[in-house]
């Protein structure tokens, strides 16, 4: 088995050659940056701010000698919304509702995504095209092509792109990490990560649903296959549709599996990935599991995501913890374990005591760090830089291909295929009786267990020695199908 290193994805940057096409509407060959000093105004624009995307203009409009100079949005009721904000303020700012517009004006320096999933990879590669810096919110890419595609067009254009996994700029996790790597409680054995997050049914439909009147849905949808909304709602829901989201695999759990890497130290992909889920306590139009785990098997130590979407019994309003943890990391080692997430967290003996605390500040600073860079040039001062957006995005991607591409078992059957993983079991155990607390039969209602994916990434990412009739859909999720005009130009 090959890793996938840093250095192997830059032997591969410099095969590069050759124009690279784009959308007719932005110039080509447009790569020309003027330079910033360091009092000059930055000009941005922020794509799409239903969610997260608000939370930006609001940083960056109190960030000093930045202006946000466009908004854009496809949904114009949200678009008016924000622009509104601007007026009452006297602040001049540019409307958009088609992102190429805006990529076409020469004045912008920057742009900050945080539009649905399935966006994300297209605009990151048509700005760097035009010249533009990234923030391009998290999970980076939709697949991981994408990611691959997203790494390789910031090298070409010597882009400043930062991933939007914010906590690698959390200075108490930053002072804790550090401590655990100089040995302080001894080798790490395995990192664990928690996101146990209450989610209700989205509802199920019996037939298409009428689209905002305010939303271009030819824009919105992008990329992706053009089908009607089977779903109540456009907004949101989209994280639970595998054509525009990746579950919450992709939505939350990339935060800490980021952290578990930044932690470890690994720059790759492990060797072997295998997911055990499905999506129990309700029958909705969501596609994505609400209930995962999922085994990431690193050489020197493994990697295990725990996702519930459930409580910890029917009608509850408390949702499960593990060692005290409901949305974080625990990271076990030798002599003791840290615990914690966003805003610092933990260490503890083995015994349960307190050893050290370390407070942060959930990267606070994680824009001001991007900005840095963009006036140094200098991409290595990036704390969530693309590539590693890239391959914690890409962990996310291979737990749900392993998912996609598995089969249900019966709860004995998957118990017997972890057999002789003592974490893995105990996962399983909690899981089990999680569901069996929220009146879940898993033998009437069978999680699915996924393929246990042989990750060869010598050159690419591909599945080898995969197990029979599970390679073809395994590999084919690799990448979608794109959607003329909104087709990604293929760089590596």
């Amino acid at each position: 088995m090959q890793r996938y290193t840093r250095r192997d994805f830059l032997k591969g940057m410099a095969a590069l050659s050759g124009g690279l096409a784009l959308t007719p509407t932005l110039s080509a060959g447009r790569t020309a940056q003027r330079t910033l000093g360091a009092n000059d105004t930055i000009r941005m624009a922020v794509v799409g701010f239903r969610g997260k995307g608000a939370q930006h203009i609001e940083i960056l409009r109190d960030t000093p000698n930045v202006q946000v100079a466009a908004l854009c949005d496809v949904d114009q009721a949200i678009l008016d919304r924000e622009a509104q904000t601007f007026r009452e303020d006297n602040e001049p700012v540019d409307t958009y509702t088609d992102v190429r517009n805006v990529l076409d004006d020469d004045t912008i320096d920057a742009v900050v995504i945080a539009t649905p999933n399935h966006w994300h990879a297209l605009i990151t590669v048509w700005a760097c095209q035009a010249g533009k810096d990234v923030y391009v919110e998290k999970p980076v890419s939709h697949d991981i092509w994408e990611g691959q595609q997203m790494v390789a067009v910031a090298r070409k254009y010597n882009r400043i792109v930062q991933s939007g996994t914010q906590l690698r700029s959390d200075g108490g996790l930053r002072r804790a990490f550090e401590y655990i790597r100089e040995g302080n409680i001894g080798e790490i054995q395995l990192a664990r990560t928690i996101h146990y997050s209450r989610r209700e049914s989205i509802g199920k439909v019996t037939g298409p649903q009428a689209v905002p009147a305010s939303v271009d849905y030819n824009l919105w949808t992008g990329p992706a296959h053009m089908q009607p909304l089977m779903r109540l709602q456009l907004h949101y829901d989209w994280h639970w549709d595998w054509t525009t989201g990746n579950g919450e695999l992709g939505n939350n759990g990339v935060h800490r599996l980021d952290l578990c890497r930044w932690v470890m130290d690994e720059d790759a992909l492990p060797r072997h990935v295998l997911s055990v889920g499905g999506r129990f306590g309700y029958d909705d139009d969501g596609e994505t599991p609400n209930t995962h785990i999922i085994y990431y098997d690193y050489a020197r130590n493994p990697v295990i995501c725990e996702i519930r979407g459930l409580p910890t019994k029917k009608d509850s309003p408390v949702m499960d913890a593990y060692r005290d943890i409901r949305i974080g990391v625990v990271i076990h080692c030798e002599e003791g374990y840290f615990a914690g997430s966003g805003g610092g967290g933990i260490i503890y003996d083995n015994d349960g005591n307190r050893v050290e605390s370390f407070e942060g500040d959930a990267g606070a600073g994680h824009h001001d760090n991007w900005i840095q860079a963009i006036r140094s040039r200098n991409r290595q001062e990036l704390h969530a830089e693309i590539y590693d957006g890239h391959i914690s995005s890409a962990l996310c991607h291979l737990g749900n291909i392993s998912h996609r591409s598995g089969s249900v078992a019966s709860p004995d059957a998957i118990a017997e295929r972890l057999d002789g993983d003592p974490a893995m079991t105990d996962a399983y155990d909690r899981f089990r009786a999680h569901l069996e607390a929220n009146e879940v039969d898993l033998n009437a209602t069978q999680a699915t267990l996924g393929t246990w994916l042989n990750v060869n990434t010598s050159s690419e990412v591909q599945f080898s020695q995969p197990e029979e009739n599970t390679n073809v859909l395994a590999n084919a999720l690799l990448k979608r199908d794109y959607r003329e005009p909104f087709v990604l130009p293929e760089q590596v």
